[in-house]
């Protein structure tokens, strides 16, 4: 019996502006990450969304980035450790405020846009993510791409740990994703990213651009709620899978591979 968990970055809207379709991709979705004010979202977007998470039963995760609204958290910003454990255990925090007037808690943490890229990248910007996630609450559960800098810090601090991969962003053959500058980075075509989804859930492999098989195991998929295609594709991905008898579930109620 195959278990997994579909997440989604939602709640990215500011204001009058709305960004994805957050009412749509909650009904497909089994954990949701929340955008905590920095990059996207406001007090409002915040609770909207928890309310419509808890009614589904969607678990409710932060999502943190650069402060960075007119970049969308994707812009590259250098700052000291400090300020990244800051700014990160800052939004974790905003979150949780909003979800305990819900009567609710935020369960888990990702990091969003750039942050989340360096944090592949440097092993002091993922130890300074993981501070502040830990620094706050240690039962969190931390989503982050295998064997990443990211991933093993917080190993390393005692967090618990999803695995994760993308429906809807191809890859090259290091494993890492393709660059958002190529407009193949992203998968729009629900067939496309029903099939990848298949091969890395039922086959544990990842074709790359190039057709190289790399072997993975995965927690947790992620569908953009950015995308316009988003709902359609996170709705055709639960389907095939349901189909196939794999049990989604939400993030608490997972047994992580890190675990086992």
């Amino acid at each position: 019996m195959k278990i997994i968990n579909l997440n989604s970055d939602v709640g990215e809207g500011f204001g009058v502006y709305d960004i994805g379709n957050d009412e749509d991709m909650l009904a497909s979705v089994s954990s949701a990450n929340i955008a905590c004010g920095f990059h996207a979202g406001d007090p409002n977007v915040m609770s909207r969304v928890i309310k419509t998470a808890k009614k589904r039963n969607v678990s409710i995760g932060a999502h943190p980035g650069f402060n960075d609204i007119w970049g969308f958290g994707r812009r590259r910003i250098y700052m000291p450790m400090d300020e990244i454990e800051a700014s990160v255990a800052y939004q974790i925090g905003a979150l949780q405020a909003m979800a305990v007037i819900e009567h609710t808690k935020v369960t888990h943490v990702k990091p969003h846009g750039a942050l989340n890229n360096m944090s592949s990248e440097s092993k002091d910007i993922a130890q300074a993510i993981t501070r502040g996630i830990s620094g706050v609450d240690k039962n969190l559960i931390l989503v982050a791409v295998a064997g990443s800098y990211l991933f093993n810090s917080g190993i390393e601090v005692g967090l618990r740990v999803a695995s994760e991969a993308y429906a809807d962003r191809s890859y090259e053959d290091d494993g890492n994703m393709t660059n958002r500058q190529f407009e193949h980075a992203m998968i729009r075509d629900e067939e496309k990213a029903v099939k990848q989804v298949k091969s890395i859930v039922l086959d544990g492999v990842i074709i790359a651009n190039s057709g190289k098989k790399i072997p993975v195991a995965v927690d947790t998929i992620c569908i953009h709620g950015d995308e316009p295609t988003g709902p359609a594709i996170a709705s055709a991905v639960k389907e095939m899978l349901e189909k196939e008898g794999v049990i989604i579930k939400p993030l608490p109620e997972m047994q992580l591979r890190q675990q086992q």
